[in-house]
């Protein structure tokens, strides 16, 4: 790893956040034995004003079935990660998703097909909240491992910028998962600020092992969207049982991103798991996510 990219995702991941958000993370770290490290993300990074938004967080645990009393949540965990819960606290609400640190460590490189995390965690985020510094380093390690990942994945072209590229690296990413975004949203994230990922585009392509740089191991984007999409919806049904109000989180999510208007009826919260199953085929067909 090029420690000046190690050096930028550190000073990164150390900027200072509001109050309530470190607050709510050492709430849901409180929640979880054998806590580690609390990553704040999302959209919210750049709002001043949290009210009436729903925070994003990514709790990295030590041990899977030392983090939970109920010994099936620590099973879903690992067979499905990440588990996803949602928090409030002091007057904010959240949600927040469990990995340990293994888990992070490979998901934010190249050993996996899937985008998920390397594909956040190439973009902005802040570590709120550590156990210690041994936990800081290695949630540290494990980000800086993410953009290297996705712009391996991506491939470079003689043709395109270095902004270009992380447009259309994000851009493939959005196509390999279940996504409720408007159009554009992929390019949106460079835009939003172009000067860090020019900042990271050196580092990060130096960080590229040389057997690396023809894409990252494992198949092409064909495989990635399949496995993606499929994927996603397992998880969308697993929350179904660690999300309380899973349904109504789904609908409010597709609502807010895609600009539809789902009302999610009495029985379909008796049967989260139905509603789901029909829901998620009507939503491909209507466009709201793709």
């Amino acid at each position: 790893m090029a420690q000046d990219l190690q050096a930028l995702v550190c000073e990164e991941l150390t900027q200072p956040v509001l109050p309530q958000v470190s607050a709510m993370a050492a709430a849901i770290a409180a929640l979880h034995p054998g806590a580690r490290a609390v990553l704040f993300y999302g959209s919210c990074l750049r709002e001043a004003q949290l009210d009436g938004l729903m925070l994003d967080f990514y709790l990295i645990v030590a041990d899977y079935r030392a983090a939970y009393h109920a010994r099936w949540l620590g099973f879903a965990n690992r067979l499905i990660p990440p588990n996803v819960f949602p928090f409030a606290h002091g007057g904010l609400s959240a949600k927040y998703a469990v990995l340990s640190e293994a888990d992070f460590h490979r998901l934010c490189g190249p050993e996996t097909r899937n985008v998920s995390v390397w594909a956040r965690f190439a973009q902005p985020s802040r570590l709120v909240w550590s156990s210690n510094e041994a936990a800081s380093e290695r949630a540290i390690a494990a980000v800086a491992r993410a953009a290297p990942t996705l712009l391996a994945a991506a491939e470079a072209r003689d043709d395109e910028t270095p902004l270009d590229w992380w447009r259309r690296a994000f851009a493939l990413t959005y196509s390999a998962e279940l996504r409720a975004e408007r159009g554009g949203r992929a390019a949106s994230v460079v835009d939003a600020d172009p000067d860090r990922y020019t900042r990271f585009s050196v580092p990060a392509l130096a960080a590229i092992a040389p057997e690396k740089r023809g894409g990252a191991r494992g198949g092409g984007w064909a495989r990635r969207r399949i496995e993606g999409k499929a994927l996603s919806v397992l998880r969308l049904l697993k929350a179904t049982f660690t999300f309380a109000g899973g349904i109504d989180y789904l609908a409010w999510k597709v609502n807010r991103h895609a600009g539809t208007h789902i009302v999610i009826a009495p029985w379909q919260r008796r049967h989260p798991i139905l509603a789901g199953l029909l829901l998620v085929p009507r939503l491909l067909g209507q466009g709201a996510v793709k």
